[in-house]
């Protein structure tokens, strides 16, 4: 009885271990698809829609979504689908701008502060604590107050307010690495801490650090459109998705829905293609974390 027992058990096991397996594989095609159809949206949608994206016309302005108009059109009869892949493009050039900035940012003084330890590692992350405990979208709000609305300042008020988690990431993995026998092999060997950081511990937290650049994107995005929506980001011309839910939010409350669909959706589709590829990797580059889901 006791071994039909255990063999159910393992069964019962086997079966939800090979069912979490689907779903991650369901959840990682699906991401996959989802980022190549956003992809080829940006660069094959322009040159496809023979349409300027700034045109106006008033006698076709509001127009439900058609054959002539996928996405409709907005309150002053431009096509909506292009401003949303153009403003798609913006929100893409801010994220990855502002994401590969604030990695860097943040690998440099997590791997100064785990690599040299003491008062400075204390000093550096009291001072990523101190930071921290003023909200993102407040201290966004006044760096990017201080310029004339742009896409560079946005990039420079994102990326200066999102490097303190790398920062902690790329820490917590220079110490665990600095307990490595390889390391105090390296250093009882008489290499330097610079050659030892350069050498060993920076090519150990690559890894980690661009998974958080990659998640850091869809973050940078959303933040790029609340700032935009708020009318402190972008100029309020260029066709950013943020500018865009923003002009729309007169014709929801008269009953058109697709000015702020589309727009949302935008910004929705990416953050959840990367969310479900950064999730994979995740998995691969931590084995314990996969082996906990494959259980």
């Amino acid at each position: 009885m006791a071994d039909v027992a255990a063999e159910k058990t393992g069964t019962v096991w086997r079966s939800r271990g090979g069912d979490r397996r689907s779903t991650r594989t369901l959840r990682l095609r699906t991401s996959a698809v989802l980022l190549t159809a956003t992809v080829l949206a940006v660069l094959l949608v322009p040159p496809l829609v023979q349409l300027d994206q700034q045109a106006v016309d008033l006698a076709a302005k509001l127009q439900a979504p058609s054959p002539a108009h996928l996405f409709g059109t907005d309150d002053v009869g431009r096509d909506l689908l292009l401003r949303c892949v153009y403003g798609l493009r913006v929100s893409l050039l801010v994220g990855v701008a502002a994401a590969l900035t604030a990695t860097v940012v943040g690998t440099a003084v997590g791997a100064v502060a785990g690599a040299l330890g003491g008062w400075v590692d204390r000093g550096v992350m009291r001072a990523v604590d101190t930071i921290s405990s003023v909200p993102h979208l407040l201290l966004g709000i006044f760096i990017v107050a201080m310029f004339r609305p742009g896409v560079w300042p946005v990039v420079a008020s994102v990326a200066l307010t999102h490097w303190l988690s790398t920062a902690r990431i790329v820490r917590a993995e220079v110490l665990s690495l600095r307990a490595r026998p390889h390391i105090d092999a390296a250093v009882s060997g008489g290499a330097s801490r610079w050659r030892v950081t350069v050498r060993h511990l920076l090519p150990g937290v690559l890894p980690q650090a661009a998974l958080a650049a990659v998640l850091m994107v869809p973050h940078a995005m959303w933040h790029e459109s609340a700032l935009s929506f708020l009318g402190l980001g972008l100029p309020t011309h260029t066709a950013s998705l943020g500018n865009l839910i923003q002009e729309a939010r007169g014709s929801l409350l008269a009953g058109q829905w697709w000015p702020t669909l589309f727009p949302g959706l935008f910004i929705i589709v990416p953050t959840l293609a990367v969310a479900g590829l950064a999730g994979a990797w995740r998995e691969r580059i931590n084995p314990r974390r996969r082996s906990e889901l494959m259980l």
